[in-house]
């Protein structure tokens, strides 16, 4: 579309729209009355959001030079009034109210979230995206106002849902592959590269919601010495490089690295860009995507802020049921092929992620509605088909083999009123000395390599009993199955992990709450047989299928089973003190939780993609565990080698009763008793600094 018929195109739509603000129930006569009032209600609605989108595209053309702080609040403000400060409970968007509107609710409440995208559209300058939404209410609206002998029929508005989706997944999945892929300047590095920082007016500049979350970060950076932000960046970039050492990847031809963090940490992210150009490597920032035709479940990546409403975010994680179909999945893989095509030159440049991620932020337990839209069996299989297919296409065209990634957290200021000495904990935390824990991870390790299989207990109400099979080293001089992980691209330092032989592990794996990808888990249990998944339960709902159908979402995304992918022993006691001194333990992320205790992983393993590179250990060893069943079938059946998830789940310390190697002999070294490390040599890893 050329750059003028698209002005055209969307000052029509727009005068349209501006239009309906007047013309009250014109709906279809033989809609019934209550609904037409609430499609009256909820066109108002959409109009006046428009309207405010309108606004703030206007004064982005004028400028922005003269707009105080309080004018960019304000623009904030009005932009997110429909979600934030609990407005998401009266608005077209919950599931909830848009019963009100009959059978025609499901389309219109997922076309009112795509709406909710257009700020970061508007910000980017992004007018065809914003076009296509605009043009979709306005197909929608005339559907509902013929006039005929019936009702519109609510088919009709799937249709047209189903062909938006369908015919602009081109656009969107190119636009989005790019982003994430290609290093360009854009809105995102010109603010954190190019703005006054100490002026807190730049946070606003992102068009993203903006929270006391994100202002209190940015003051608290502004406090901090030229040393200790450089301490902390260098911290991230040094990992980063050591990972293309530890995964033996070579370096040579890396030019772009992708930088994902929180909106209010750019003083230390401007840093963080610094240092990856003195390494040669430009930086690619974007948004988390917006649009369902790209976005899965809940998963957020990418420049993030806090969400104005969490429970919108989960109410539309399925939103996709809409138009998800074998003809949608053909040509989002078509798309995705072709873009993929184009930018082979930046993929063969890619190095990979450098990711900050925040905790802290208040537990959030999801409300179950039976009016969410949901995949059907039948799309539950696509789904993951898509997901596979999806990965698979990525491999073909950038191996996992050829990249690495780093991740660091740091709290935010919602962790509550010690958010800055948590913050200053947390630096140390990350700082800790590799050649300190080096020796200590290598007499686990040395006691375990010869084990027939791991056993892990629980201690006091917790109900864990598994047996984790180890394999039988062939050249145990040259060979090891655990990573003796320190700082590098998982920060911070402090486990040993292996992929597991599936057959013979298995056993029950419990802990009293865990949050997993931001969300809380009650009571969580699962049953394994050789390694996978047999069954599962929490207590977040009184519902016993309700928990079931939570699991099922959100840590087995629709397959039937997982394979444990990993199995692990954290030790940084130090972090573990920490959570316990500040009462978090429970808001701190998987990147921390998983060293404060023994963890597995369910999904794929950590050497996913990557299982034929060797890859050793400092003292030498090659680490052999880099595989299991599944993944050997990468050759010959690669949709059944890789499920595309990895997710950690944590037992605490405090729930431990007892972690030993049993070998095969039947003698017995217990490592962990009673949540401390009770191996002869290793006992210095219960100390306040190991």
């Amino acid at each position: 579309m050329g750059k003028e018929e698209l002005l055209e195109r969307f000052q029509l739509a727009r005068g349209r729209i501006e239009e309906l603000r007047c013309e009250g129930d014109v709906f279809s006569a033989k809609i019934p009355a209550e609904i037409r009032a609430s499609l009256t209600a909820y066109v108002k609605a959409v109009c006046d959001y428009l309207d405010s989108c309108f606004f703030v595209m206007d004064r982005l053309e004028q400028g922005t030079e003269d707009l105080a702080l309080s004018d960019w609040q304000e623009i904030n403000r009005r932009l997110y009034l429909p979600l934030a400060d609990g407005a998401y409970q009266q608005d077209f968007s919950n599931p909830d109210v848009a019963l009100r509107l009959g059978t025609y609710g499901e389309v219109l409440s997922f076309v009112l979230a795509e709406m909710y995208s257009l700020p970061k559209y508007i910000f980017d300058g992004k007018t065809e995206q914003t076009l296509i939404l605009l043009e979709l209410f306005l197909e929608l609206y005339g559907k509902l106002t013929e006039e005929g002998d019936y009702a519109p029929a609510e088919e009709n508005l799937r249709e047209a849902v189903a062909y938006y989706a369908e015919d602009y997944a081109e656009l969107f999945v190119e636009d989005r592959t790019k982003d994430i892929f290609v290093s360009k300047e854009n809105l995102l590095t010109r603010i954190v590269c190019e703005e006054d920082l100490t002026d807190l007016r730049y946070l606003y500049k992102y068009g993203e919601y903006i929270s006391e979350n994100e202002i209190r970060t940015a003051e608290f950076l502004q406090t901090l010495s030229e040393e200790e932000i450089d301490a902390m960046a260098r911290t991230l970039t040094e990992g980063f490089r050591r990972g293309f050492e530890t995964m033996n990847i070579p370096w040579e031809g890396k030019k772009s690295v992708a930088v994902r963090y929180a909106i209010g940490q750019e003083r230390m992210v401007r840093r963080i860009i610094e240092r990856f150009r003195d390494l040669g490597l430009s930086p690619i920032l974007y948004r988390p995507a917006e649009s369902r035709i790209t976005r899965k479940g809940v998963i957020r990546q990418g420049v993030l802020s806090t969400p104005p409403s969490r429970q919108f975010e989960y109410d539309h994680r399925m939103d996709e049921a809409l138009f998800l179909g074998r003809r949608f999945m053909e040509r989002k893989l078509a798309a995705a092929k072709a873009v993929y095509e184009e930018i082979t030159d930046s993929l063969a440049g890619y190095a990979g992620p450098a990711a900050i991620w925040t905790f802290g932020e208040d537990t959030f337990l999801p409300e179950g509605k039976d009016s969410c839209i949901r995949l059907s069996e039948e799309q539950q299989k696509l789904s993951t088909e898509l997901t596979g297919q999806q990965g698979q296409q990525l491999e073909e065209y950038l191996p996992g083999s050829n990249y690495s990634f780093a991740i660091i957290s740091y709290p935010s200021p919602e962790i509550g009123e010690q958010f800055e000495e948590i913050f200053r904990e947390t630096v140390r935390i990350n700082t800790l000395e590799n050649s300190v824990y080096l020796p200590l991870q290598q007499r686990l390790i040395d006691a375990m390599d010869p084990a027939d299989y791991i056993l892990v207990e629980g201690g006091g109400a917790n109900r864990t009993h598994m047996k984790v099979k180890m394999r039988k080293l062939e050249k145990p001089e040259k060979e090891t199955q655990f990573e003796n992980c320190v700082a590098d691209v998982n920060i911070p330092l402090g486990e040993v992990f292996t992929s597991p032989v599936l057959e013979g592990t298995e056993g029950i794996l419990h802990v009293s709450g865990v949050y997993l990808d931001g969300y809380f888990f009650r009571d969580l249990e699962m049953h394994f047989k050789d390694g996978c998944v047999t069954d599962y339960s929490c207590g977040n709902f009184e519902d016993p299928e309700a928990g079931r159908r939570y699991i099922r979402e959100n840590i087995l995304f629709h397959h039937e089973t997982l394979p444990i992918g990993e199995f692990a022993i954290g030790t940084n006691v130090p972090a573990y003190r920490m959570a316990k001194k500040f009462d978090i333990l429970g808001k701190l992320p998987i990147l921390i939780v998983e060293k404060t205790g023994p963890h597995f992983a369910v999904g794929d393993t950590c050497y996913s993609h990557a299982e034929d590179t060797a890859v050793f250990n400092p003292d030498g060893k090659e680490i052999v565990s880099r595989e299991n069943t599944f993944s050997l079938m990468r050759d010959k059946d690669p949709a059944k080698a890789y499920f595309n998830c990895h997710t950690d789940i944590t037992i605490p310390y405090e729930e431990i009763g007892r972690i030993a190697a049993v070998y095969p002999d039947g003698r017995e070294q217990d490592l962990i008793r009673d949540g401390r490390f009770v191996l002869p040599g290793a006992e210095a890893l219960n100390m306040e600094e190991a």
